[in-house]
């Protein structure tokens, strides 16, 4: 019975760190949408400075929901969250980059009137393959 001396202190201490954890999160996350709010509502700002305050609070928005509630990045053993966030985000660059290559290219090609594409058919059908 050598193992008696074990404690609770630090389950607890890890429980009360990351209930302080999620309520400093939360706060913080209240206060970006709040000033966002405030921002846009009471015309503080308009045209590109609108755009670039916005989106800068958006970045900060999404680093405290990173760090604050799922906890990217704060472990010593979490390389494999990063990895997995990277892949994430390299996918989703691909995925939308791609997307508005293809919408790009297909308005640039359609915007022909249907007559106009009607000759490019014919004209192209006349040349042959």
């Amino acid at each position: 019975m050598t193992n008696q001396h074990h404690s609770t202190q630090p389950k607890t201490k890890v429980a009360h760190s990351g209930i302080w954890s999620y309520v400093i999160g939360f706060v913080l996350a209240v206060t970006l949408t709040l000033l966002a709010y405030v921002i846009v509502v009471n015309h503080l700002a308009t045209g590109f400075t609108l755009l670039a305050t916005l989106l800068g609070l958006a970045a900060v928005q999404l680093l405290v929901q990173l760090v604050f509630f799922l906890h990217l990045g704060r472990d010593k053993n979490s390389r494999w969250n990063v990895a997995s966030f990277y892949f994430m985000l390299l996918v989703l660059v691909i995925f939308v980059g791609g997307s508005l290559w293809i919408m790009s290219n297909l308005n640039y090609n359609m915007m022909m009137s249907p007559e106009e594409m009607n000759k490019f058919m014919l004209d192209q059908s006349m040349r042959g393959f």
